[in-house]
């Protein structure tokens, strides 16, 4: 008898229990709307670790809590994870937003420096060109600036637009010349000198 009262008394309290605690809903079968618990991990859709969360018992059940994805939200698994965190939690590399605006100013900069680097290659090489005379040093026909852009392409692949290359008119004789170029104001002017030139050589052909 005294047996019988006792396997009451202990059955009114487990259902007290259950009634208290949500979780023992998900574990008796008993259907309950959504349970809050801590995600360990980051997971797509849901959160990421450390975060509180609701989801649906049987998700909990069947799912997270046997992959240990995600405890119950009490304070005893709140503290754990909060110390878990602490201890291998590296720190989060800050990352600054990149504006419009500094887009653009980068940009302008990387422009900037593959200018100057055709700058000087420009000043530094020799263009070389054949050509066939007449008389003397007489060219049979005078070299253009399209034909010294396009050379400068074809010898020193880089690509010049004719306005950058300063030529009053064609060079008609053999030689050496030294040919201003016409470059944007931002690119540094060379050491010593007051711009940037071409030189440019026509032998006989």
């Amino acid at each position: 008898m005294a047996a019988a009262r006792a396997a009451v008394l202990l059955r009114r309290q487990s259902l007290g229990a259950a009634a208290a605690n949500p979780y023992l809903f998900s574990g008796h079968g008993l259907r309950y709307r959504k349970l809050e618990v801590i995600l360990t991990t980051t997971i797509d859709k849901l959160g990421k670790a450390g975060e509180v969360v609701k989801v649906a018992p049987g998700h909990f059940r069947n799912h997270l809590m046997p992959k240990m994805l995600a405890v119950p939200n009490m304070d005893k698994f709140a503290i754990l994870i909060r110390e878990q965190r602490k201890l291998y939690q590296r720190e989060e590399e800050v990352v600054k937003e990149v504006t419009k605006e500094d887009d653009d100013a980068r940009l302008q900069e990387e422009r900037l420096k593959q200018y100057q680097t055709a700058a000087k290659r420009l000043d530094n090489a020799l263009l070389v060109l054949r050509r066939f005379i007449s008389t003397g040093n007489e060219l049979r026909t005078p070299v253009t600036k399209d034909e010294i852009v396009a050379e400068v392409a074809r010898q020193l692949n880089i690509n010049i637009h004719p306005g950058n290359l300063h030529l009053q008119s064609p060079l008609a004789s053999l030689g050496e010349f030294e040919l201003p170029l016409r470059l944007p104001q931002d690119i540094p002017r060379p050491e010593g000198n007051l711009q940037w030139t071409l030189n440019v050589k026509i032998r006989r052909k």
